[in-house]
Parts: C-alpha cells; structure tokens; sequence
C-alpha cells in the first residue's frame, strides 16, 4: 500500500528532477513531509528522478521527414493547379485568337469576317459592329467604292464607355449616352468626349478580316495614339 500511495502521489515519469530536484514540475513535493505511507511517523525527504529519454530508433529521421513534406505539397499542388486553370482561362480576354498579335474579326455569330463575303453583304459606307482587339466592339468600314478600309474603329465612347451606334442618316457615330459625337472616321466633333474613338488595322490574312493594333500616328488628328 504504502508503495502504490508513493508511486501515485509522485509518478517518477511526470517529474525532471536535476541533481538537487530544482526542475521538479511540482515543487509542494520538495521538501516537505510526505504523509499517510503507514510508516507510523511522518518521514522527511526530497523526490528525484532521472529524466527520461526517447531511444534513438524512434527519432524520425530528418531525411524521412522532408520526403513525406514534399510528398504532401505535391499532392496537393496537382489539384489545387487543376482548379485554378478553369478560372485563369475566365480572365483571358475572348477573340484574342489571331496571327501573331492579331486578332481575326468575327461576326454576330462568332464565325470569322471573310473579306469577300462581308463585302457582298455590305454596300458602300457601311459601318457594321464585329468583334476585335480584346473583344471590343470594333466597326468594319466599307469605302465608298465598296472596298474595305485598312483601318476598324473602336465603338468604346472616349466619355464615359458607351457603345456608340452609326447614325448613316447623318453620316457620324453619335453617342447616346452624353450626346458625344464623332465624324465617320471616328474622329471626336463633340463633346464630352475629350478623345477620338481608337484604331485597329484591318488586314486581310488568307482572305479573312485581321485586326491589329494600331501603334502609329493617328491618321485622323496627326497625334501619337492615345490608346497604345
């Protein structure tokens, strides 16, 4: 009895005692009397122990452990890239899809402008909205000797970021928004628009409409293009 009181009042695998039990977690046990042992008188005594130790065949390597860390990251990397690629995509701007750095017209339908045949559909003066640079809405002009012009006109209003329709009636793109106006090369005749409507280049690339940035002075007012 006297060895289970002991063992349980001070469980030597619970106390770190040093030399002179200074490290002791409990220190009510040092130094005082230590009662109810059955020895018919109170005894006085310190408690030590000898601090345990971990044998060394169940240390975890270190090399083992960087394995099995890497081993994690990489099983959670494969899925996490895999989710994230679906909503990178969502951020690519539609109708970059082109030769080099340009980007092929498409029409309302989303099928790619063919020269020849946007022609046949469209007389002369025409301006008709398709799908350019960075998807903006982009007219086609047709000349008035029903050729194609080398250059398409962004329908972004400079004000405020309106669409602004063609008005053939009066020959200008108006803005219906803030009343701005434009002539019909895109050129700024009223405000509040403070700058005229952007340019693209409109090549012909195997017989479909390419749009490509414009990066040279504006034709229109003889200034560097505000837009690149």
């Amino acid at each position: 009895m006297a060895s289970a009181a002991l063992s349980t009042a001070a469980n030597p695998s619970q106390l770190c005692a040093g030399k002179n039990g200074l490290f002791s977690p409990s220190r009510a046990l040092m130094g005082k009397s230590i009662k109810g042992l059955g020895l018919g008188k109170e005894k006085r005594g310190r408690i030590t122990c000898q601090a345990t130790s971990i044998p060394a065949d169940r240390v975890p390597d270190m090399g083992k452990r960087e394995l099995m860390n890497l081993l994690l990251l990489g099983a959670l990397s494969l899925p996490t890239a895999g989710m994230l690629v679906p909503y990178a995509s969502f951020f690519v701007p539609p109708g970059t899809g082109g030769a080099g750095s340009g980007t092929y017209a498409k029409d309302a339908l989303g099928n790619d402008v063919v020269a020849a045949e946007w022609l046949k559909a469209h007389g002369p003066n025409d301006r008709t909205l398709t799908q350019g640079l960075k998807g903006d809405p982009t007219y086609l002009v047709v000349e008035s000797d029903r050729t194609l012009a080398t250059y398409g006109i962004n329908a972004v209003c400079t004000h405020l970021g309106c669409v602004v329709p063609w008005n053939a009636a009066e020959n200008k793109f108006i803005c219906p928004c803030h009343g701005s106006q434009y002539n019909n090369q895109g050129r700024v005749v009223r405000g509040p628009a403070p700058l005229s409507l952007a340019l693209a280049h409109a090549d012909i690339d195997d017989g479909k409409v390419l749009f490509v940035p414009w990066v040279e002075t504006d034709f229109r007012t003889g200034d560097a293009p505000w837009w690149s």
